[in-house]
Parts: structure tokens; C-alpha cells; sequence
């Protein structure tokens, strides 16, 4: 079975299973949730390293402190598309159904991202763009940062909402303050 063909169908099987509850997608984005808020380069207190392989990353959990602004380089060592997405797991929830779409339009098909389609008018001033913040989507072999400030609120994780990747396991925890 190639890769397409399995991502789609692990997504088929984690949506009959009852993966994805009905509900609107409640700003799953990390613009001023709990998690914290984009943080300022000039203001990064340390970097972390974090690599993604497929369907699980390294390392799987990561301690912050309340205030921490960290820089994520984040890369793509598996043969197929991940993301590296900071967020509850109500948003990671929410922000699966965004990329079924992704998926069934032809935007995410295994190893590849189609950009031009990325652009594609979704209705109501949406696209499939995937340039919020608290995430980054990557092909095999990409690199790039993430600079992100933490609260001190939330149960937080990270994780790949790619169909089937969250559900194969591939999320971490995020432990702010240790807890």
C-alpha cells in the first residue's frame, strides 16, 4: 500500500472509530488561547531541537517554564508529510477536520504538499494556507522554526493532525512548569 493510500486510509478508520466529534473548530490556532501567544526572536530564552520521523517525534515530551519563549527548529525525517502543531488536545481535534480537507482536496497526498492549492478559496475569505503560528507542515527533508511564549495554563501537547498520524500515536507532551 503506498504512503497516500495508507494516510487516507488511517484516516477512514479513526473517523468510523469516532475520532473526530462533531463541533465547529473554536480557534484552534493558538492566537491568545491558554497556550501562550508567537514569540519574539529577539526574546528566545533557549532552542529546542525536534524531529519528526514517521508517526512519532524526538524527543516525545518537552518540559517549558510559564514565560519561556522557546525556538522549535523543527525537522522532517520521516518519508511522509508532518506537522509540528502546539495546541490542547480540543484543538488538535478541531484542527484535524482542517486537514482532511486538506487531504481530500489533494493539498497533503503522501510525501508532498501541493502550495498552489494551498491558495484555493475554501468560501467565507478561508484557504488551506498553513501559516498559523503554533505549527509548521513539512515535507520529508524541510526544516523550520516555530518561537513560541508560554502561559501557565492548559494541558498542552504537540502533535501531527495529518489524517491517521494523531491517531497512530504521534503527539507529545508539552509540560509547562513541570506539571
Amino acid at each position: 500500500m503506498n504512503a497516500a493510500k495508507l494516510v487516507i486510509t488511517a484516516a477512514a478508520l479513526s473517523m468510523s472509530a469516532g475520532a473526530f466529534a462533531a463541533g465547529a473548530h473554536g480557534g484552534g490556532h493558538g492566537h491568545g488561547s491558554s497556550i501562550g501567544e508567537p514569540g519574539k526572536a529577539s526574546e528566545v530564552d533557549r532552542t529546542v531541537t525536534v524531529e519528526m520521523y514517521d508517526n512519532y517525534y524526538e524527543p516525545e515530551t518537552i518540559e517549558v517554564k510559564p514565560g519561556e519563549t522557546v525556538r522549535f527548529v523543527v525537522s522532517n525525517e520521516g518519508k511522509l508529510v508532518h506537522e509540528f502543531n502546539i495546541g490542547t488536545p480540543s484543538m488538535h481535534e478541531a484542527h484535524q477536520k482542517e486537514m482532511m480537507m486538506m487531504v481530500e482536496h489533494g493539498v497533503i497526498n503522501g510525501g508532498n504538499i501541493n502550495h498552489d492549492m494551498m491558495e484555493m478559496d475554501m468560501g467565507n475569505g478561508h484557504s488551506m494556507k498553513h501559516d498559523d503560528p503554533n505549527s509548521v507542515l513539512l515535507e520529508p527533508g524541510q526544516t523550520q522554526d516555530i518561537v513560541w511564549t508560554f502561559s501557565d495554563k492548559g494541558n498542552i501537547e504537540f502533535a501531527c493532525n495529518v489524517p491517521g498520524h494523531y491517531q497512530a500515536g504521534m503527539y507529545g507532551d508539552m509540560k509547562v512548569g513541570g506539571h
